[in-house]
């Protein structure tokens, strides 16, 4: 039987470092749709929905026909799209968070995403990392890993060149895997103590034992946190050419 996956889209329109950045504007298409179209060009995914909260970011994606759930408010986007997969009537085998200040997101990067996942499905979770040398940014978060499996997530330059020089890191990019029981678990446990201190809501999974596997991708990705990443943003939408598809 083929194996299933949906793609959902957590996100909330009061951003804390860039106000409205879901619904700030490049070629005349909010930021989350953007994401959500790009998303939609997935080969692997089977549906596509934003998450939200927001009457207004939902009304806009709407006239844009993008598919919407809406969600109450939650503490983080894995708890956004947990309780909006409880709304979907279908059964899915992996639930995909396609994070929604990605505009630039590519596809192909969602597809391998879903494939490693279902060929090493005894994880929980899975976390891409794209290898990176310039990210002092607490923006960013990193990852530390072993062969395939994710030992530590942080917003410092980790692992730390205290001997030998770190020639590269790998850098959280923005498109997670979920089985369909790691996402109703991850629902139930209460913020966790590194999560609190690094803001990063994946050690909440690692700190319960929740296996996260990752794999390098080849590409280049990026979140838009800041003004800074916006204006990137728009500069790389203007050479892009998977916007022509949508």
């Amino acid at each position: 039987m083929k194996k299933r996956a949906i793609g959902l889209i957590p996100v909330r329109l009061n951003s804390s470092r860039l106000f409205r950045k879901a619904l700030l504007e490049i070629d005349r298409i909010p930021l989350v749709v953007h994401t959500y179209k790009r998303a939609c060009l997935s080969k692997k995914l089977e549906d596509v929905f934003i998450c939200t909260d927001s009457k207004e970011i939902s009304d806009i994606a709407k006239k844009f026909d993008c598919k919407v759930i809406k969600t109450g408010k939650n503490l983080t986007g894995t708890d956004r799209i947990s309780e909006a997969s409880m709304k979907i009537k279908d059964k899915y085998d992996l639930y995909v968070d396609v994070q929604g200040d990605e505009p630039l997101v590519d596809p192909k990067h969602i597809d391998k995403v879903v494939s490693w996942h279902l060929k090493n499905i005894r994880f929980d979770i899975v976390v891409p990392s794209l290898k990176s040398k310039n990210i002092d940014t607490p923006h960013i978060v990193k990852i530390v890993k072993s062969k395939k499996k994710v030992l530590y997530f942080s917003r410092s330059l980790v692992p730390y060149g205290f001997k030998k020089t770190n020639n590269y890191y790998l850098k959280h990019l923005s498109v997670i895997s979920f089985k369909p029981s790691a996402l109703e678990k991850f629902k139930q446990l209460p913020q966790s103590p590194l999560e609190k201190i690094e803001g990063v809501e994946l050690m909440r999974a690692l700190e319960n034992d929740m296996l996260i596997g990752t794999f390098n991708l080849e590409g280049s990705s990026f979140s838009v946190d800041t003004k800074d990443d916006f204006l990137k943003a728009v500069k790389f939408m203007n050479l892009d050419k998977i916007k022509y598809k949508y």
